[in-house]
């Protein structure tokens, strides 16, 4: 198991963001996290990532806690963010954003400059501009990019397709698939279910702080709850008010 969250707990001052979450990612998997606006997604890759302190709960690296490692480390262990809003530094060139995340290894920044232009032609085209000039899609080709630079095994993506044409979408996804055939394990947060979960192997859904339902992402992309909340679809009421736990798969919830 390459990544695990084990009742992870994690509070903004008096208010709770995560309820003893569990989720895992499997070496080579892609895994994608649903959920509304405040329903903790964020909070849960900052959390893994080391940028917030679980108050309950482990979050382990192959099996090992990452509590007292500080974030900057983490990804000398193969952790790669990027976040929502892209954080890209908009006076520095393309190239120079990119070396930013190679700054643990400059070995081999050559080759990852070409693997990332390889991934992203516009990127290379582009390599001298400013990225603050740059379109929303273009942004976030570098976002992505900057994050690939580090040689991830486990990169976890803030809503990569937030606000960006279809075209640039499908784009992204393509690459997101891409990336993965490399082995590179990925969670993925993102507003477009309907594309994540045709791109991942497992999908979580968080509501709340909590996770509700999970299960293979075949079966969350037929699931009616799903396709109701997050696929827009008009599947009519429940057979009965008086549900059922929900079982997806082996999961019963």
């Amino acid at each position: 198991m390459l990544l695990e969250l084990v009742d992870v707990e994690v509070a903004y001052g008096a208010v709770t963001a995560l309820r003893g979450v569990r989720l895992t990612v499997d070496n080579g998997e892609i895994v994608t996290l649903l959920g509304a606006n405040g329903a903790g997604k964020t909070t849960t890759l900052r959390t893994i990532s080391g940028l917030l302190r679980p108050r309950a709960g482990q979050v382990l690296l192959d099996g090992e806690p990452l509590s007292k490692i500080p974030a900057h480390q983490l990804i000398r262990r193969g952790v790669a963010h990027s976040p929502e809003g892209r954080r890209i530094f908009p006076a520095m060139s393309v190239r120079e954003n990119l070396l930013m995340g190679a700054f643990h290894d400059r070995k081999h920044v050559a080759e990852d400059l070409e693997r990332v232009f390889a991934l992203f032609p516009r990127l290379k085209e582009r390599v001298s501009q400013a990225g603050g000039t740059l379109s929303g899609g273009e942004q976030q080709m570098l976002a992505i990019g900057r994050a690939i630079m580090s040689r991830p095994r486990l990169l976890l993506l803030d809503e990569p397709s937030m606000g960006l044409a279809p075209l640039v979408v499908q784009t992204i996804f393509e690459v997101i698939a891409q990336i993965n055939a490399t082995g590179v394990a990925v969670l993925l947060v993102e507003q477009n279910a309907a594309q994540a979960l045709k791109i991942a192997n497992r999908g979580y859904v968080l509501e709340t702080g909590q996770v509700v339902l999970e299960g293979p992402a075949g079966e969350l992309l037929a699931d009616d709850r799903v396709r109701q909340a997050y696929l827009g679809e008009d599947v009519g009421p429940p057979e009965s008010p008086a549900a059922p736990p929900v079982q997806v798969g082996e999961k019963i919830l």
